[in-house]
């Protein structure tokens, strides 16, 4: 379908709760396809509905060659240790910081037919779970910083020349 501008933190959207998929139709298969777009692209390896400015829980992904989506997804389980991991985001380009994840993640949702399926794995593709279930929620990954790692952050976005001050 299309390949999506990516909004920026700043844009309310992305602070915002997403609204569960109630309707399984063509408009949402629309929108799957244009996720699934805009996430094919080198570097990504997930892009959540409201990055691309809609407001639903929906998220694409593309980890390890594995390319998918997932519909109302509900972050089931986190386990194993908590490391701090290199993590970015396309909403806040440019800025790594470490970013506390959990080594494994499962999600449970549905799949374009309604039918309920699940995600799980361990390193980018629990990384990426728990960062896309995040948007969702309206966070991005710098509202999981604390301490020192989150002034650096704050510090280096206001430096950013995209940053809505």
């Amino acid at each position: 379908m299309a390949v999506r501008e990516i909004r920026l933190f700043g844009d309310p959207v992305l602070k915002s709760v997403s609204d569960p998929v109630r309707a399984f139709d063509g408009k949402l298969k629309a929108l799957v396809d244009d996720l699934v777009d805009t996430t094919k692209l080198p570097g990504r390896a997930g892009v959540a509905a409201p990055q691309i400015g809609v407001n639903l829980r929906v998220f694409s992904y593309n980890v390890n060659g594995e390319v998918g989506y997932i519909i109302n997804p509900e972050l089931v389980e986190k386990s194993g240790e908590l490391q701090l991991l290199d993590e970015g985001c396309l909403s806040v380009p440019g800025l790594w910081h470490k970013t506390p994840r959990y080594v494994f993640a499962r999600v449970r949702g549905q799949n374009l037919a309604g039918d309920q399926i699940e995600l799980s794995g361990t390193g980018l593709m629990a990384q990426m779970l728990q960062h896309e279930c995040d948007h969702l929620d309206g966070f991005v990954y710098i509202d999981r910083l604390e301490g020192e790692e989150r002034r650096a952050a704050m510090k280096n976005l206001r430096a950013t020349d995209w940053f809505m001050r």
